[in-house]
């Protein structure tokens, strides 16, 4: 199956990798919206587990996938650097927004050709065609997402139709989950640009 971007493309546009589990993820910076604070999430009868369910963002319905668990990876603790990053893809032909759960951002970088290796065929919990390829950090590789194939599915167009006034707050709840967790959960959270650095 034929990847929806080109390796040359992969190649010439920025990223942010970021940390779910023990592995290190990196998707392309034209698909990221902004990235927010983790906040109550109105959970959706019947939604696959790997779908934690719907927020409301500025008027939005956005579904909201935790990606590790859809990779196999038991649902982790919500933590003070969980958060969710909001994207910008293309569903079921439609421009749509999807909330993508993190354990922690790490930054914003540029990969060069020898930066990227072949998504290998085996060795990795995430399907060979979600992949881009490998990108080495450092003495570590993160997994290059293919957002648009990750994010498909018939179960997300139908949360995209969940109307506004059905997402419910929650905030007792997650909150209590959350150590020291802030009071404004829609701040953004920074992110520090590392565009074009050397790789060690």
């Amino acid at each position: 199956m034929e990847s929806t971007i080109t390796r040359e493309a992969a190649e010439q546009q920025q990223y942010l990798t970021f940390q779910m589990s023990e592995d290190e993820y990196a998707v392309g910076i034209p698909h990221v919206r902004e990235i927010i604070e983790y906040s109550a999430v109105t959970r959706v009868p019947k939604a696959p587990v790997w779908i934690r369910g719907v927020i409301n963002v500025r008027g939005s319905v956005v579904p909201v996938v935790d990606l590790a668990v859809k990779f196999g990876v038991a649902a982790r603790p919500v933590t003070k650097t969980t958060c969710i990053i909001i994207l910008e893809i293309k569903l079921d032909g439609e421009d749509s927004i999807m909330g993508v759960i993190a354990d922690a951002v790490n930054e914003v970088t540029s990969f060069t050709a020898e930066d990227i290796a072949e998504a290998p065929s085996f060795g990795t919990r995430v399907r060979v065609e979600y992949l881009l390829g490998m990108a080495k950090i450092g003495k570590k590789f993160a997994l290059m997402l293919d957002i648009h194939k990750v994010l498909s599915g018939e179960e997300l167009v139908r949360l995209g139709e969940v109307p506004v006034q059905a997402v419910r707050t929650e905030a007792d709840g997650a909150q209590s989950n959350r150590p020291d967790a802030p009071t404004n959960a829609s701040k953004n959270v920074t992110v520090s640009s590392k565009a074009g650095k050397s790789k060690s």
